[in-house]
């Protein structure tokens, strides 16, 4: 048996809840994961070949999939307002247009292999995409396409995270999956900097606001431990991930107040 599908268990030798097989998901991916290795600006093609075949994939499994892109590789409105003496809103919105972005280079890719795909934006841009209509996103995904929500939750201030929390529970999503490129779920501190970083495998909602781990932002955070929505942290650049998650495999990092007997 693969390690990581043996049931997790207490000090007491009672079995963690296990999250079990999910239909309906959320798949949350950052722009700078388009970008490649370099972690610079733009769409680097086979970055963007590795996160269609994930998501086809999952497809494939029979999943009811959306996803949520960042527009970090595009531009980053909260590192680059005071520098270039933007007004933060002016330059949200600007990160906002940089999501589109990548949406429709993603529901390029994805239709070139075949996936009927549908973006729709929070801020209108009829020309090139759907207008952000939740029973409209539901009809899709119950018609098996994949759907990509851009422009985050439409306002300025609020992250990409949070628009993923917000569409999440919006269409009544089983679970919330944060895409990352090379990191296998969440670790006492960045993995990539400290060798002796101790990976969790199970968390609850508190750990995230209270410990500070980097892995969404707080708003996000909140909104999902009200609804007791599940978070899974994994690595999307390994293959079959995605899959084994909708399996009920338990990968990389699960967040949710039943991964620690409630609470």
């Amino acid at each position: 048996m693969d390690e990581s599908a043996k049931p997790r268990v207490e000090s007491d030798g009672t079995a963690l809840p296990q999250l079990g097989p999910v239909k309906r998901v959320v798949l949350k991916l950052s722009g700078e994961s388009l970008a490649g290795n370099g972690g610079g600006y733009g769409i680097d093609p086979g970055s963007l070949d590795s996160t269609a075949r994930g998501v086809l994939e999952a497809v494939e499994a029979g999943a009811e999939l959306a996803v949520v892109v960042g527009g970090g590789n595009i531009f980053r409105g909260s590192h680059v307002a005071d520098e270039l003496g933007i007004e933060g809103a002016t330059a949200d919105y600007m990160a906002m247009l940089g999501t589109v972005i990548n949406a429709m280079a993603l529901q390029a890719a994805l239709e070139g292999r075949g996936v009927p795909t549908r973006v729709q934006s929070a801020i209108e841009i009829q020309e090139v995409a759907e207008p952000y209509i939740r029973r409209r996103a539901i009809r899709h995904l119950e018609k098996g396409r994949v759907v990509i929500f851009a422009s985050g939750t439409g306002n300025p201030f609020f992250t990409t995270d949070t628009g993923a929390a917000l569409r999440a529970l919006e269409i009544n999503a089983d679970a919330l999956l944060m895409a990352k490129n090379r990191v296998d779920g969440v670790y006492d501190r960045d993995p990539r900097r400290y060798p002796d970083a101790v990976r969790l495998p199970r968390l609850n909602y508190m750990d995230l606001l209270s410990n500070d781990l980097s892995v969404m932002d707080h708003t996000a955070a909140t909104l999902c431990g009200q609804e007791n929505l599940p978070i899974v942290v994994f690595d999307i650049l390994k293959a079959g991930n995605l899959r084994r998650i909708l399996q009920g495999e338990q990968v990389g990092s699960l967040v949710w107040s039943a991964a620690n007997g409630g609470g």
